[in-house]
């Protein structure tokens, strides 16, 4: 990744070859991309815009005077967005938006699939039907939020199928469905983070707007106006939605956990009963057992038998008690 400029030709997005050899375009609105620039980078653009370019610490505080402010006529405006979204280890990527004059510069340091979906899509004919700064910007933020949509989609479905998962698959051992639970407890875990993270980029994302459609120029198109209240009703629904799968995931981890401890609990209730029914044959075994001289059962005929046939009996009559009561 490097410095990339692009300038508006006709209804899509032609590559600058040298932005530093040409300078900005004239004849019409061009989007620099500084993706993980370099120090030389930054103080090119600097030099060619008469702006300040953030830093990577910059970009990294979360209060909002930090995120969205003026500055030498230049609009700062920063959001986060989601980088290896589809990995198994996502990361927080905020994204600067500066918006000075005609110019449209974005800096990033993480590779995002959104923008290069947007680049194929605005190097197309009828690629940019918006042929200014802030209409590439809102075709760029239009572009993260379907890449935000297609991510609660998947996850919304990966959810449903842990669902089943632990709810509707009855077979194995209690061994085995417990390391299953125990399992669903770090996926849940899991996908509740990156959720965490989608609903703080759908906030940064509507603040975003928010400002930006107030700080529209004058005479700004219509249909640039339209464009950014349809955006700004998509993040309110999404944020919506991951609301929802945020309280279902919530429910699977705590049914999860219910569900452990009572098959927990079973296992505890197998050693409670076993207890309970051999406690009395132990009891008659050790009476017998005991070496006093006087035992008249010990001397008679059928003495041992007896005793067996007791044991057997007070086994028998908890386990009878038990199953009457529904507890086996």
């Amino acid at each position: 990744m490097a410095l990339q400029g692009y300038k508006v030709s006709g209804d899509k997005l032609e590559n600058v070859a040298d932005i530093g050899v040409e300078g900005i375009p004239e004849d019409g609105p061009v989007w620099i991309d500084l993706a993980s620039p370099t120090a030389e980078e930054d103080k090119l653009v600097e030099d060619l815009l008469k702006i300040s370019i953030p830093t990577k610490e910059d970009m990294q505080e979360i209060e909002l005077s930090a995120r969205l402010y003026d500055e030498d006529g230049a609009d700062y405006m920063t959001m986060l967005c989601i980088a290896q979204i589809a990995s198994d280890d996502p990361v927080k990527a905020p994204v600067t938006f500066i918006l000075y004059k005609n110019t449209l510069v974005t800096v990033r340091y993480h590779e995002l699939t959104a923008f290069n979906q947007y680049l194929q899509k605005a190097q197309k004919k009828n690629g940019v039907p918006l042929p200014s700064a802030h209409g590439i910007m809102a075709d760029i933020i239009e572009s993260v939020i379907g890449r935000i949509a297609d991510s609660l989609e998947f996850l919304g479905g990966e959810v449903d199928n842990l669902s089943a998962q632990i709810f509707r698959e009855k077979r194995g051992t209690i061994k085995s469905r417990t390391n299953i639970l125990q399992s669903s407890i770090q996926v849940v875990g899991a996908k509740g983070d990156l959720l965490g993270m989608l609903r703080e980029s759908l906030s940064s994302i509507a603040r975003l707007v928010s400002h930006m459609s107030i700080t529209l120029p004058e005479g700004a198109p219509r249909l640039l106006k339209s464009k950014l209240a349809t955006v700004s009703r998509d993040v309110a629904s999404l944020g919506d939605h991951a609301g929802f799968m945020s309280g279902k995931m919530n429910f699977l981890l705590d049914a999860t956990l219910g569900m452990i401890n009572l098959q927990q609990n079973q296992i505890i209730k197998i050693f409670s009963i076993a207890a309970v029914v051999f406690l009395p044959p132990t009891l008659v075994a050790s009476i017998y057992g005991m070496n006093f001289q006087h035992m008249p059962e010990l001397g008679a005929r059928f003495g041992y038998p007896a005793a067996l046939a007791a044991m057997v009996v007070s086994a028998l009559v908890p386990i009878l008690y038990f199953r009457r009561k529904g507890w086996l």
